[in-house]
């Protein structure tokens, strides 16, 4: 029999940020993934050559360059370096033009003639309390703004950008589309609250702190938190599946610990407890909606791709969306289950930031299209023809490719629930009240058992404060500790 003081079952950037704060508290932890490297989320693979690495799930991280947990952390002392891109996201349109979101403001601005104005009107007040309206967006609804300005800009612009009145406030093409493709990351129909919110926080620190992408890969972030952990006496048990909670908690239990936090999501969770969870929590959780689905494709390609328009090719991340209207239009269907031929598409091209991710004649190209849940349809051809219609011959630079259907997504990572890379539909309610409404929505009611994953507030993205807070509850429960721990690097 092994003892810790908590365990931790899943190693997504949650897992791991729970795991970086109970240890840091001075508790014994020990740490479970089924998948033989940790990370979750955060992994970084050689697909088709040994010398050329893909991010398998998430890639650009704006994020995990201003959330508290990794400001904190502190991401560069411990030696990950986050480039940000001058052109923080791109919105290709037909006739070769294109809407370029630079991080200087001014140069988006140029670029927006008419509507320069507006979107300066808009950006300019939620950049100067950046901090607040990160901090209130990922506090998980449960403590009072410190920046109460940050809050009334969001009760401002919220009912305008949530709606179509937001995009009716702009006369071009180009500002409309930098504002559904950001909208777009809500992964629901649009326009929605939550979809508005989204676009309200990305689109300002895409001027701001930027969308910065790690250099080498995701999987850095994944190995810094790991290393801190280890550093605190943690332990890691990769290729070790649990799948019964009893094997961590009780009397003859292999592993006891008086804390376990599950990184899992709501069905995994059912899945651990069996019939032990009450019947009212568990009729909940089984209530908890998924939302659309991502397909994944994976290019392996010779050159830079041939944008119509070139300065696309400066783009950290790139939204394949056509209009305002046709994003509107294309994620809502797919919301409501209804595929299509042209589907919403984020692409990033990671060595256009981080040249040594490429070789000569070789580089890796990472792209997410937007498909109803469970849709079992190979996305490569469809990621392929949403490119080339911005890129034409772009099919003739493909070395090699790969598609996971989203059908296949739960397969690579548990939490992807029908390929569901959100945890959870992002609606307005379960925006605010993840994964069922409670005071305390990481603690579950069993004793010492506790949700940490992004199906708990603040919901999806790698910023940590799942894990983080549910970390906080129970030290404050299980151990009675009060007081945050310090995340800061050592000195020296």
């Amino acid at each position: 029999m092994t003892d810790a003081d908590a365990v931790i079952v899943g190693t997504g950037p949650n897992g791991l940020a729970a795991g970086v704060t109970l240890a840091r508290a001075g508790l014994r932890v020990e740490l479970y993934e089924a998948a033989g490297t940790i990370g979750g989320g955060l992994r970084t693979q050689a697909l088709f050559d040994a010398e050329v690495v893909h991010d398998v799930c998430s890639a650009v991280h704006p994020l995990a360059a201003v959330s508290p947990f990794f400001r904190e952390f502190d991401l560069a002392a411990r030696g990950v370096d986050l480039l940000t891109p001058e052109v923080s996201y791109a919105h290709p349109l037909d006739g070769g033009r294109a809407a370029l979101a630079h991080r200087d403001l001014d140069a988006t601005c140029a670029g927006l003639g008419q509507d320069a104005r507006r979107w300066r009107r808009l950006m300019a007040p939620l950049m100067r309390h950046g901090q607040g309206l990160v901090d209130l967006l990922l506090s998980g609804a449960r403590r009072p703004p410190r920046d109460p300005a940050a809050a009334l800009l969001l009760a401002r612009h919220l009912p305008v950008h949530g709606t179509r009145l937001g995009a009716a406030r702009f006369r071009g093409e180009e500002a409309r589309a930098l504002l559904g493709g950001l909208a777009a990351h809500a992964l629901g129909k649009l326009p929605s609250l939550p979809g508005g919110a989204i676009a309200l926080l990305l689109g300002h620190l895409a001027h701001s702190s930027g969308w910065p992408l790690p250099r080498g890969g995701s999987a850095r972030i994944a190995d810094a938190l790991a290393a801190d952990i280890v550093a605190h006496g943690g332990t890691f048990h990769t290729s070790r599946p649990v799948t019964d909670l009893r094997e961590l908690t009780g009397p003859g239990a292999p592993v006891r610990a008086r804390a376990v936090l599950l990184d899992v999501s709501p069905k995994g969770l059912l899945a651990l407890a069996g019939d032990r969870l009450p019947p009212r929590y568990a009729r909940r959780l089984a209530r908890f909606r998924y939302g659309p689905a991502a397909a994944k494709v994976d290019f392996l390609v010779s050159e830079p791709i041939p944008w119509a328009h070139r300065e696309v090719g400066r783009a950290g991340t790139v939204h394949l969306g056509g209009t305002y209207a046709e994003t509107v239009r294309q994620e809502t269907l797919t919301a409501r289950g209804v595929p299509g031929a042209e589907p919403f598409v984020l692409l990033v091209d990671p060595a256009a930031t981080d040249p040594g991710r490429g070789l000569p004649g070789k580089r890796p190209v990472w792209a997410y299209a937007h498909v109803p849940h469970g849709d079992p349809t190979d996305p490569v051809r469809l990621v392929r023809a949403r490119i080339e219609r911005h890129a034409p011959g772009f099919t003739d630079t493909v070395l090699a490719e790969r598609g996971v259907p989203a059908a296949e997504m739960e397969r690579h990572n548990p939490n992807y629930v029908g390929g569901d890379i959100a945890s959870g539909a992002m609606t307005l309610r379960q925006s605010l009240l993840r994964p069922v409404p409670r005071l305390d929505p990481y603690r579950t009611p069993l004793p010492g058992i506790y949700l940490c994953s992004a199906s708990t507030p603040p919901g999806p993205s790698v910023h940590g404060m799942s894990g983080h807070l549910a970390a906080l509850s129970a030290l404050r429960r299980e151990f009675g500790i009060r007081r945050a721990p310090s995340l800061a690097p050592r000195a020296g």
